[in-house]
């Protein structure tokens, strides 16, 4: 008898896309191993690292002329660029180092009061948790967490979850776009729409967005944006942008406040004492890349491979059983580019492309 192939399952991986000159060359990685796990660090491309030193043989060619008089228009072209791709404004975007340095820079902006509510989902990155509740704990606040169920029924299971946690004592709501430890795409839209109603300022951690999603970051309406270029899009580590709609940016500030404070948004984030930044100048050249592969095409193929993927996951032989997830096309169940697996702590699971590529990102 012929199997039946289960609603919603993929017989074959999609086709591999066939860009110009696309070869595993284009890498600096280890031939025998097959690197998946974008999710903690995207492994740079050989022409992006060109880009990088160009940038680096620039600087040290005459440091002094290149970071006082190159440096600033060259890092808000790579900002407009990157804002650009995000489908935002360029005086809206800065550079951090990474999407948790961009909350932390949001949280150590706002001025809590003892009462007050900072609210996280159980789904959240774990990194933001403990900043949230350093900062609350500073100020007599408290950060209280939505209990989002997993797996997902549909996204009102998430906006319901949040909206019975959101009091007149909530002062910020984070949410992650993709979440880390589950990799489940939230509706960030309508959490922000839930939000507003409510007149709570919402961040949104969008780590592993960029590359992954086709973004357009003001249309969600959120107060803020962070996301990292270093993993998906596959940019130098270290390169990362917070967003920020222009209502809120005059309360928003670096973690290091140097000269240009007082001197409008983007100038207090373009310098905060000396430090390299090859890597957002670098961030054109790994959109160009990423451009080169497919853009829009490779994030649906990643999409689709992340759920043939899943579909081949199997438990490890003589061990228990356990529960499978396969990423749905609904939003508030797909991953772009990551699947999870729900299953109990005694039935470890193994992935027939990698591990690594189901398992939630560590790093930041």
């Amino acid at each position: 008898m012929q199997q039946r192939t289960p609603p919603g399952s993929l017989r074959s991986p999609p086709s591999p896309l066939r860009g110009e000159g696309f070869s595993r060359e284009e890498w600096l990685l280890d031939p025998e191993v097959a690197f998946l796990n974008h999710g903690s660090f995207g492994a740079t491309p050989r022409a992006v690292l060109a880009e990088q030193e160009r940038w680096r043989t620039l600087m040290e060619r005459r440091p002094t002329h290149f970071m006082d008089r190159e440096l600033p228009s060259a890092l808000r072209g790579a900002a407009a660029r990157l804002a650009a791709f995000v489908g935002a404004r360029a005086e809206d975007l800065v550079f951090v180092e990474n999407a948790t340095a961009g909350c932390n820079t949001v949280l150590r902006s706002l001025s809590f009061a003892p009462g007050d509510e900072i609210l996280v989902t159980d789904h959240g990155y774990p990194a933001v948790r403990k900043a949230a509740e350093y900062v609350a704990a500073r100020a007599g606040a408290h950060v209280v967490e939505a209990p989002v169920p997993f797996p997902l029924a549909d996204a009102a299971q998430v906006v319901a979850a949040v909206s019975s946690v959101l009091t007149p004592r909530t002062r910020l709501a984070i949410f992650d776009h993709i979440t880390s430890p589950t990799a489940v795409i939230f509706p960030v839209s309508e959490l922000a729409a839930l939000c507003r109603a409510a007149g709570v300022p919402m961040l949104i951690d969008g780590a592993h967005a960029p590359g992954m999603l086709s973004l357009d970051v003001p249309s969600i309406g959120a107060d803020w944006y962070t996301g990292n270029c270093h993993k998906w899009l596959m940019a130098p580590k270290g390169s990362a942008f917070l967003w920020t709609a222009p209502e809120r940016q005059a309360d928003t500030h670096p973690l290091v406040i140097s000269h240009g404070f007082g001197q409008g948004f983007t100038a207090e984030f373009a310098w905060v004492g000396t430090r390299d930044p090859s890597a957002w100048l670098s961030v054109p050249a790994a959109i160009d890349f990423h451009v080169r592969l497919g853009g829009a095409r490779l994030r649906e193929r990643n999409a689709v491979l992340a759920r043939w993927s899943s579909q081949r996951c199997s438990p490890v032989p003589g061990k228990p059983s356990a529960a499978r997830l396969t990423p749905s096309p609904a939003p508030w169940r797909r991953c772009g580019c990551r699947c999870a697996n729900r299953r109990p702590r005694s039935a470890p699971w193994r992935c027939a492309a990698s591990y690594s590529t189901i398992t939630a990102s560590k790093y930041r």
